[in-house]
């Protein structure tokens, strides 16, 4: 099974360097590697069991990570979005509920629908302690109790969009002090959840994979389900 693994890789970070050890450790039935977002072949996406949209913002090609997220969407695909990634999906969520130029503070735009946002407290290094909702997908995969999260991130959704989006059929399932959503799903979809929290940090000292990123690949080597009409 072929998952994904989109993002621009630069081993000086050591979010990027926990990614390499996660996918080391990733069962034989799954190949995962790398794939920059400025060289993701015509036709990779339809042949992937799951997408993992990593961070490292902004993309080289962020037209490729908002195709991926819209085909996750329409497929049905099971997705993980982290971080960065988790950015832009909430960025191609509200443009589905309405906010047509729903748009992210790191790149300049200057439209009035900045869905993504400077945080208030930058989080670059920083432990954050996460508060699952309860009955979402979240607490099943990770449990009711909060943990611990790792970020390395100075954006995120600007609270006065949280609402539009939850109207809009999008469920917070995590916040956190310093940075408010701290995780998005949808419950209609087999398997869809973007985190700002980053969970494989900490896997090449403990050698496991966080339940969060074990329960996404087990949904992408799984039976394809279909989106609920």
């Amino acid at each position: 099974m072929n998952i994904v693994a989109l993002g621009d890789r630069d081993p000086k970070y050591l979010t990027h360097r926990e990614i390499d050890a996660t996918l080391e450790l990733l069962t034989p039935q799954v190949d995962a590697g790398w794939v920059a977002t400025d060289q993701v072949a015509t036709g990779e996406l339809e042949g992937a069991a799951g997408v993992w949209l990593f961070p490292g913002t902004p993309y080289r090609d962020e037209d490729a990570a908002v195709a991926a997220i819209r085909f996750c969407l329409e497929t049905g695909t099971a997705f993980l979005a982290t971080c960065g990634g988790f950015q832009y999906t909430c960025i191609e969520l509200a443009r589905r509920v309405g906010v047509i130029r729903a748009a992210h503070a790191e790149s300049g735009d200057d439209s009035e629908d900045l869905v993504v946002v400077p945080l208030s407290c930058q989080l670059y290094g920083e432990r954050r302690l996460v508060r699952p909702v309860a009955g979402t997908r979240l607490v099943e995969v990770c449990g009711a109790e909060p943990f611990e999260g790792f970020h390395w991130c100075g954006y995120g959704l600007a609270e006065r969009y949280v609402e539009r989006l939850v109207a809009g059929g999008i469920v917070v399932s995590a916040t956190a002090a310093d940075i408010g959503v701290e995780a998005i799903e949808l419950p209609q979809h087999p398997f869809f959840i973007a985190t700002a929290f980053q969970p494989q940090v900490g896997t090449s000292e403990t050698k496991r994979v966080h339940p969060l990123i074990a329960a996404f690949v087990e949904a992408a080597i799984g039976p394809r389900l279909t989106i609920p009409s």
